[in-house]
């Protein structure tokens, strides 16, 4: 079954009645697909054939770098697509390895049969045509972080990032592991680096608060990078 309230909060159906995403599946051919826990949903290279939707459930985007480390691009929850960026086009392949975080279901829509929906539906259009705008700047900015070669210039570009140019403080969302992960080191390399950067009065941690003491000297360690 599908949660149609839940699928109006999907990027691709934003602003569209309960009632109308009915209608507009009611119209199409698609599958629902369910994935175990740990089970790959699509392999990195994979052509993409289907728009995938979350109906229940995470998974997480993983690519291996050219020294063999595995780096997380980002989790996904439901009811957010995947890989739209990536249904047409010459290299339409999917650019990430994805694994089901949980037990997950998720609506598998052939480009064929949505073509036919953007085709009928101008909002579905513009939706599609906004999401796939910010996969692309999410992806260039996902670019820019993994050219920095050490962990402390990742770890300065997410702090400075994420408190902007107003703030000088972050809540950290994640847990370290997941930092790790998304930084691509180990968990104890991530809180060495840290720990160093709250000996030199950097950055000060308090719980899951995260102080920028010096904006100034963080940056000099970007530019110097």
């Amino acid at each position: 079954m599908i949660d149609f309230k839940l699928m109006s909060q999907c990027p691709v159906f934003k602003e569209i009645q309960e009632s109308e995403i009915r209608q507009i599946l009611g119209n199409i051919h698609y599958q629902i697909k369910s994935f175990n826990r740990g089970e790959i949903v699509a392999i990195s290279g994979e052509t993409v054939q289907n728009l995938y939707i979350l109906l229940k459930g995470s998974v997480k985007g993983e690519m291996i770098d050219y020294s063999g480390k595995t780096i997380k691009i980002e989790d996904v929850e439901a009811p957010k697509p995947l890989a739209t960026a990536f249904l047409f086009g010459k290299e339409n392949k999917f650019p990430v390895t994805v694994t089901a975080h949980v037990d997950v279901k998720i609506l598998s829509i052939p480009v064929s049969e949505f073509l036919k929906v953007l085709q009928m539906n101008t909002q579905v259009l513009k939706n599609y045509l906004n999401s796939i705008s910010t996969r692309t700047q999410f992806l260039s900015q996902k670019l820019h972080f993994l050219s920095f070669k050490t962990i402390r210039e990742k770890v300065t570009h997410f702090l400075l990032t994420q408190a902007g140019d107003k703030f000088h403080s972050i809540e950290l969302k994640n847990t370290q592991q997941q930092l790790a992960d998304l930084f691509g080191v180990t968990r104890p390399s991530l809180a060495r680096v840290f720990g160093e950067m709250q000996k030199e009065g950097l950055i000060k941690i308090e719980k899951k608060t995260v102080i920028l003491l010096n904006k100034n000297k963080l940056n000099t360690i970007l530019r110097n990078g």
